[in-house]
């Protein structure tokens, strides 16, 4: 699946109108500020100019379409995601829309057609390893993934949620890198092993643990959910860690390309200036994870 974005092909979310998104998030951020935060990844003490890619006569981006919220395919079969949309923005604010173009595919098939020159950058959470940055060129992170507690709305947890939870019962997902995060950041904690997911989820509500822990990202879709019920919310935090959660979400080139990385940074530094991004992560993430 390729868009042109110049065409009248380009794929907006299901959220709302490409016409009515702008006035809508910018009202919605009003009425749920309290609500809702939007953090900034990037740098803005950079002092970048704005490149010239005047000389490119094409820049596709690939991707793919099973990473919601940030690819997927909507109810319509069309393209969609926050990072769709992060694109679209990025080719605007570096005057090259009319030769921008997103390619979906299996994730398997991105490097490789990256490497063969059937694409110019890769969007589409990529992680930032050894292996691929020997191979890959990354933009500063734009996004990264926090780690969050949730507690029952009757039982929150106060700050520092270290001392508060300190020898009480809390969930997470056995083997996964949260047990690992939650055993080095609280080891005062009793940690309870659940084999998913929802199993904790269903023992908070329960009673059975203080709190989970998990992946912010999953949980904020989960707390507004019908399974919730209206039941939860976050306490403490957002806890990041490069070591067991990863860099984040860049936008990958190839290596002897880190000048078009660069070009990337200084449009996405522009977006989080004007608040552009922020109004990103309000359409995609109305319960931020943060």
């Amino acid at each position: 699946m390729r868009v042109c974005f110049a065409s009248g092909l380009f794929l907006v979310g299901i959220l709302v109108s490409a016409a009515g998104f702008l006035g809508d998030a910018v009202t919605g951020a009003a009425t749920v500020k309290a609500q809702v935060a939007t953090p900034n990844f990037f740098d803005q003490r950079q002092r970048m100019t704005k490149p010239d890619l005047g000389a490119r006569t094409r820049i596709r981006f690939l991707t793919t379409t099973n990473y919601p919220p940030f690819n997927f395919l909507d109810r319509r079969g069309r393209l969609a995601g926050f990072n769709v949309d992060l694109v679209r923005a990025i080719c605007e604010e570096l005057d090259i829309l009319p030769r921008c173009q997103i390619e979906a595919m299996a994730f398997r098939d991105l490097v490789p057609a990256l490497q063969r020159g059937d694409g110019e950058a890769i969007v589409a959470g990529l992680s930032m390893t050894p292996d691929t940055r020997r191979d890959l060129a990354f933009t500063e992170p734009y996004f990264r993934y926090p780690a969050r507690f949730v507690t029952t709305k009757e039982a929150p947890v106060k700050e520092p949620v270290a001392d508060t939870l300190a020898g009480k019962p809390v969930g997470v997902a056995e083997g996964s890198a949260h047990a690992a995060m939650l055993r080095s950041f609280f080891p005062q904690i009793d940690r309870r092993l659940y084999p998913n997911r929802d199993d904790g989820l269903a023992a908070l509500r329960k009673g059975e643990i203080a709190a989970y822990f998990g992946d912010g990202v999953g949980l904020s879709f989960w707390l507004e959910s019908n399974a919730a019920e209206d039941c939860c919310g976050f306490s403490g935090g957002p806890f990041l860690s490069d070591r067991f959660l990863g860099e984040g979400l860049s936008i990958a080139v190839a290596q002897k390309d880190e000048e078009l990385a660069r070009a990337f940074d200084y449009a996405i530094g522009q977006l989080v200036e004007s608040k552009r991004f922020s109004e990103l992560l309000l359409r995609y993430f109305p319960v931020s994870a943060f």
